[in-house]
């Protein structure tokens, strides 16, 4: 099932997309279920409720404006930093420098704040040259948790998991590497688009998909998330240790090698330039930034 968040008729929806992708119907919830996408729907199904029955009508897709489809999260978002060995090469003097030199000892694992996020289509807004002229792009498939848990065993975790989305996780590079610590960085008004739905884990394995990115149409990064050095499974592990995930929990995995800071010379993102993310068996978010 793909689950949409999404405005049509200057009201937020949340609603199911068809198997085609042209297509959405609202499922019969308050307005204030609405406003949290499709968070308040994760929490009933796994309180042991239904999902609400569907209007009769079905909207073109085209003909509405998709949002996050956890446009609030319920709190910071999970983030896994060096996750593809590439990526671990191609920033090891840079961002990676002072970090662990074994790859595979722990993920390196960070948050974005809840307010950061904006919709699959919606503009990115750099923050000026007085702030960062450093704005890079990253990649990202994204874990949605389904049935909470602390302490979770990654024999156990894929049962966790509700679906999946796609993140593209912006970064100013000069700010992530300033604080050491990589929040502030990670967290500028806007730098998490998300989208364009959510698709349940029944329909898409998130371990055998592929991540890809362009900027400008030029593809940058292409990765298979078989090449994760830490899993999905070993992600909700380590996370969940002492600390209880909670249904709608938001985990992003990590990004492929391409990231504008790895290239030679580095090229950071400008005005005018459009990120597109694709995974497959998800779909794709592309953002303007301005």
């Amino acid at each position: 099932m793909r689950i949409a968040t999404y405005r049509y008729l200057n009201q937020r929806h949340v609603g199911q997309v068809s198997a085609d992708g042209q297509h959405v119907t609202a499922f019969q919830v308050s307005a204030e279920v609405a406003e949290h996408g499709a968070l308040r729907l994760i929490e009933s199904l796994m309180a042991g409720g239904s999902l609400p029955a569907l209007v009769t009508t079905a909207v073109p897709v085209k003909d509405v404006h998709l949002e996050a489809p956890l446009p609030l999260p319920r709190r910071n978002i999970w983030c896994v930093g060096r996750n593809y060995h590439e990526h671990a090469k191609e920033l090891s003097a840079s961002v990676f420098k002072d970090s662990n030199t074994n790859t595979q000892a722990w993920p390196i694992v960070f948050t974005k704040v809840p307010e950061c996020v904006v919709g699959p289509t919606d503009p990115v807004q750099l923050p000026g040259s007085a702030v960062s002229d450093h704005i890079d792009y990253e990649a990202e498939l994204a874990v949605v948790i389904g049935k909470g848990g602390k302490n979770i065993r990654a024999a156990d975790a894929m049962q966790h998991v509700y679906g999946y989305t796609i993140v593209n996780d912006v970064t100013a590079r000069d700010v992530q590497m300033r604080h050491q610590q990589w929040d502030m960085g990670k967290s500028f008004d806007t730098f998490c688009p998300m989208g364009p739905w959510l698709v349940t884990a029944d329909e898409l394995d998130g371990t055998r998909t592929r991540v890809r990115c362009f900027v400008n149409g030029e593809l940058r990064q292409d990765g298979p998330t078989e090449q994760l050095i830490f899993d999905i499974p070993t992600l909700i592990e380590t996370i969940s240790r002492g600390i209880t995930l909670y249904p709608g929990d938001i985990i992003a995995t990590g990004t492929p090698a391409g990231v504008g800071m790895g290239l030679k010379p580095p090229r950071y993102l400008q005005a005018g330039d459009v990120v597109r993310v694709e995974i497959d068996g998800i779909g794709h978010i592309e953002n303007k930034f301005i």
